[in-house]
């Protein structure tokens, strides 16, 4: 599928429905973005609160500001990794 889009004066893009649908991007999801070889690629971030609940522990729980600043840390992380490989 291709759409034209229009960029805003700051640089912003609206993404079709059918594409967000398609790629699982809700509003307040994350999103890559990465340039290749002359294009924009867009992979969505699975959100980790989608896990909260699955493992049992005795430590408190960590509040959902802690536990997005640490995810988002941590995909930077693998992100750039990912990226240095690619070069």
């Amino acid at each position: 599928m291709t759409y034209t889009v229009s960029i805003t004066s700051q640089g912003q893009i609206s993404i079709p429905t059918k594409l967000r649908d398609k790629l699982g991007l809700n509003k307040k999801g994350k999103a890559f973005v990465t340039e290749q070889n002359g294009k924009l690629i867009v992979e969505p971030v699975k959100d980790i609160l989608e896990l909260r609940g699955s493992l049992k522990t005795n430590k408190r729980p960590l509040t959902n500001d802690e536990i997005h600043d640490l995810f988002a840390k941590s995909v930077v992380d693998e992100y750039s990794k990912k990226i240095k490989r690619t070069k």
